[in-house]
C-alpha cells in the first residue's frame, strides 16, 4: 500500500509538462553524492604519490624527502619540490593539510618528538609559503619514532624513518 506522501507527489506529477518532469529525473540521475575530494583532485594527489587513508590522503616523504641524522633542515631542492606540490593542490582548492614529523630511534622520546615536531613545522613553513595559505589552515605534530615504516635495527631503516608525511584533510 502507498503513502499518502507518495500518492500526494505522484498526482502533483501529473501537472508537470513531459519535458520539465524528464529534465528534473535526468538532473536526479546525475547528482550523486561525493566524498570531500574530486575525482580530479584524487588524480592530482596520487600523481604526486599520495595515497588514501581512513579519508584523507597521505605522502609519506619517506623517498622523496629524508633528513639527516639530528636535523630538521629542508634541502633547497627538496623545499622547491614541497613548494611546487603545494602551489598545484592549492591552485586546485586542497588548502588545508597536516604534516607529521618523525625520527629514527636515537635519543630519548621527548628529544626525538621535539625533533620531529622541528621537521614538520620546516616542511609547514615551506608549504604554506607555496600553496599561499595561512599557516592556520596547516597544522603539525612530532611524532618521534612511534610510528616506524622500516625498522630501526638498520641504517637504511633509521634513515627511511626521518621523515614528514604530508596527509591532505579536506579541501
Amino acid at each position: 500500500m502507498r503513502s499518502p506522501q507518495y500518492s500526494n507527489v505522484i498526482h502533483h506529477l501529473c501537472y508537470l509538462s513531459p519535458e520539465l518532469l524528464a529534465a528534473i529525473v535526468l538532473t536526479g540521475c546525475q547528482i550523486r553524492p561525493q566524498g570531500k575530494f574530486t575525482a580530479e583532485k584524487i588524480a592530482t594527489m596520487r600523481s604526486y604519490g599520495f595515497s588514501e587513508l581512513n579519508g584523507d590522503w597521505s605522502l609519506g616523504l619517506s623517498d622523496k624527502i629524508l633528513f639527516g641524522k639530528n636535523d630538521y633542515r629542508l634541502r633547497a631542492d627538496k623545499e622547491q619540490k614541497i613548494d611546487a606540490m603545494a602551489s598545484k593542490l592549492s591552485t586546485m582548492g586542497l588548502k588545508h593539510a597536516r604534516m607529521d614529523g618523525h625520527t629514527d630511534n636515537y635519543g630519548d622520546d621527548g628529544y626525538n618528538e621535539a625533533l620531529a615536531l622541528k621537521r614538520a613545522d620546516a616542511v609547514e613553513q615551506v608549504w604554506a609559503d607555496g600553496a599561499k595559505v595561512p599557516r592556520s589552515n596547516l597544522t603539525t605534530q612530532g611524532l618521534g619514532k612511534k610510528y616506524p615504516i622500516a625498522s630501526n635495527q638498520t641504517a637504511e631503516g633509521q634513515a627511511a624513518n626521518r621523515r614528514v608525511a604530508i596527509v591532505i584533510t579536506g579541501p
